[in-house]
């Protein structure tokens, strides 16, 4: 039999992802969400693919009592996997102090909690933003590379987050963590019953792709031509989700089953580089939809370029990011198209 998982964030894009994966793989999942940018029908989805639903509490992490409610009433959880924050950089810039205050809070209260009732493990959603613009001889950029000041509050958040975990656990805190760092996460599960909701306009750029060529968005806008990049647009390592749920699986199978470092960290992504004009164009290939988009200033917060090395994730936790772009990006229009069918956009 399985350990129980908590989910945090688990109804959100990366969470629900994560929740079927490790239903597949025989874990219990309970998942917690305030439901603040996502919704709670995604746990009919789930279960959908599973065809197991799992177990859901609508909970405040920044509310102790609350939290602590969720481990009282669910005493079998033995990992948890930690989703839930806000993370629009942009948004960040502009309310500071809601991003500190939902994304740290809301760790310290899980981490005070978790020797209290013997959690043996979290795995940590962190993020590439942590290596800021990473010089020229960092690209592809490793897990030894210079932490680079913040480029955005919201970075910041997960630089902070990341110190506040090696401290605890350095404090002499009875428990282990997986730190993942990862890129840029795009397109839906295979069966489209899940996929990427952001609540109002789209932060990110996949779903306002797919939104614009639906017809719901008029245009799609490209912040910046005037990057030091081949075509002067801003290169991201873009993951497919599934795969990026299979590496939250593996991570925690590596925390709960084996001895290992009390804190380890591993980049995610798929070591590759793809400018946005690249992605408009292998999406208007993979799916025959003509975009129509136009160039705007640059946006605050935005790196110019960055992609990971993932030898050490690919080696030590046995995992790789192999699904290729078209099938990933097709992915993502068949999410948009089944929730035209479903008239939710």
């Amino acid at each position: 039999m399985k350990e129980t998982i908590l989910v945090t964030g688990g109804t959100g894009f990366i969470g629900s992802h994560t929740t079927v994966e490790l239903q597949n793989a025989g874990y219990d999942v309970v998942i917690v969400d305030n439901l603040s940018n996502s919704s709670v029908d995604v746990l009919d989805g789930i279960e959908k693919i599973t065809g197991i639903r799992p177990a859901f509490e609508k909970v405040d992490l920044r509310d102790y009592d609350a939290t602590e409610s969720v481990f009282k009433k669910y005493p079998t959880i033995k990992g948890i996997i930690h989703f839930a924050a806000s993370k629009a950089v942009g948004e960040s810039v502009e309310k500071p102090l809601l991003y500190y205050r939902n994304n740290i809070i809301s760790l310290v209260n899980l981490l005070e909690l978790m020797p209290k009732y013997d959690v043996k493990g979290i795995i940590f959603s962190s993020s590439c933003t942590v290596y800021g613009q990473p010089s020229a001889e960092n690209l592809p950029v490793t897990e030894d590379a210079p932490i680079q000041k913040a480029m955005s509050p919201y970075g910041n958040t997960k630089q902070v987050n990341e110190e506040i975990i090696q401290d605890y656990i350095h404090s002499g805190a009875n428990i282990k963590s997986v730190i993942l760092r990862y890129f840029n996460p795009i397109g839906a599960h295979p069966t489209a019953y899940i996929g990427e909701l952001p609540n109002g306009v789209p932060m990110n750029l996949i779903p306002f792709v797919t939104q614009t060529a639906i017809g719901i968005r008029k245009e799609l806008k490209i912040f910046g031509n005037d990057y030091n990049t081949p075509d002067g647009t801003c290169i991201r390592d873009y993951i497919y989700v599934v795969d990026l749920a299979v590496a939250h699986v593996k991570a925690m199978e590596r925390v709960l089953e084996k001895e290992t470092d009390p804190v380890e960290i591993f980049n995610i992504g798929t070591g590759n580089g793809l400018s946005t004009l690249e992605v408009i164009q292998g999406f208007e290939k993979a799916t025959g939809v003509k975009l129509p988009w136009s160039y705007a200033p640059r946006r605050e917060g935005d790196i110019e370029k960055v992609w990971g090395n993932v030898d050490k994730a690919n080696k030590v936790l046995g995992w790789k990011a192999d699904t290729p772009l078209e099938e990933v990006l097709a992915s993502a229009w068949k999410w948009q198209c089944a929730l035209r069918e479903r008239g939710i956009m």
